[in-house]
C-alpha cells in the first residue's frame, strides 16, 4: 500500500525552485497523483503556474520512502498567492484538496498533511487572527478526511521575506511563524518545521532549490518526532503496522 501525503498551501509548497539546480536522487519509490492514478515522479510535481519548479515535497517523500521502505505518493494541491481564507472549508481550494485526497484514499493510505502558507496573511489585520483561523482549518480538513490521527506539519516563512520588495507586509512574517508554532504546540499530532537560515531565489520571495531540499528534510525530521504517537492501526494494515513499528 502506498503511503501518501496531502501537500497544501501557497507557492512555497507548490515549489518555485529552479529545476536545473535541483538535487538529484532516486525517485523510483516516489509517486504523484495525476487523474486519480499514481505515476512516477516528474518535475514540477505541483504545476499550479507555468513557472512552477522544485518542491519541498520531493525530498520529504524521498526521506520517508528510504526510512520506511515503502512507496510514497504525493497529492499536490498547493496554489500560489493564496490566503488562508481561500483555503477555508467550502472554498474551491479546500473542496479540491478534499476531493483529490479522497480519490487518493482509494489506492493509498494518507500518512500525513504538509502545509506551507502565510505570506498572503502577513498584513496586521490578518496575522492577528491567523492562529485561530488556522486551527479551525486544520480541524475541518482532518474531520472531512478522517485524518484526526495522522501528523499535520506546517513550515515557517523564510527570513529573507523581511527584505523582499514585493510586499511591505512581509516584514510581519514572524507573526505568522509564531502563530504556527503556537498552533503546533496546542494541536494534536501537529508539528512545525523551521525555515531559519534557508535561502531564496533572486526574487527574495521563494525558497531556492537547495533550501527546498533541506526544508523537505526538516519536515520529515518533524514528522518522525510525531510518528511514534500515530494511531497506526487506523491508517495502515497489519503488516505495514508491524514494519513501521520495527523501524521507529
Amino acid at each position: 500500500m502506498i503511503h501518501s501525503f496531502l501537500l497544501i498551501g501557497q507557492s512555497n509548497m507548490a515549489g518555485r525552485g529552479i529545476i536545473a539546480d535541483a538535487e538529484q536522487f532516486d525517485t523510483a519509490r516516489v509517486k504523484i497523483l495525476r487523474n486519480g492514478r499514481w505515476v512516477g515522479m516528474f518535475r514540477p510535481i505541483n504545476p499550479d503556474r507555468a513557472f512552477s519548479g522544485v518542491s519541498l515535497g520531493e525530498s520529504f517523500a524521498h526521506m520517508y520512502a528510504s526510512e520506511f521502505d515503502v512507496d510514497v505518493g504525493l497529492i499536490c494541491c498547493a496554489d500560489g498567492g493564496t490566503s488562508l481564507d481561500q483555503w477555508k472549508k467550502g472554498s474551491i481550494l479546500y473542496d479540491n484538496a478534499v476531493y483529490q485526497a479522497k480519490i487518493a484514499q482509494r489506492t493509498s493510505s494518507i500518512a500525513g498533511i504538509l502545509w506551507h502558507q502565510g505570506e498572503a496573511d502577513c498584513p496586521p489585520e490578518l496575522n492577528a487572527t491567523y492562529e485561530e483561523r488556522f486551527m479551525r482549518f486544520v480541524s475541518d480538513i482532518r474531520a472531512d478526511l478522517g485524518l484526526e490521527d495522522v501528523p499535520f506539519i506546517a513550515g515557517g516563512l523564510g527570513d529573507f521575506l523581511e527584505i523582499c520588495e514585493h510586499d511591505e507586509n512581509l516584514i510581519y512574517r514572524k507573526k505568522i511563524n509564531q502563530a504556527l508554532v503556537n498552533a503546533s504546540a496546542k494541536g494534536h499530532l501537529m508539528g512545525f518545521a523551521p525555515a531559519d537560515g534557508l535561502t531564496s531565489n533572486a526574487d527574495m520571495l521563494h525558497f531556492d532549490s537547495k533550501s527546498l531540499y533541506e526544508f523537505g528534510i526538516r519536515y520529515f525530521e518533524e514528522y518522525k518526532k510525531l510518528a511514534p504517537m500515530v494511531n497506526l492501526t487506523s491508517t495502515l494494515n497489519f503488516d505495514e503496522k508491524r514494519t513501521a513499528m520495527e523501524l521507529l
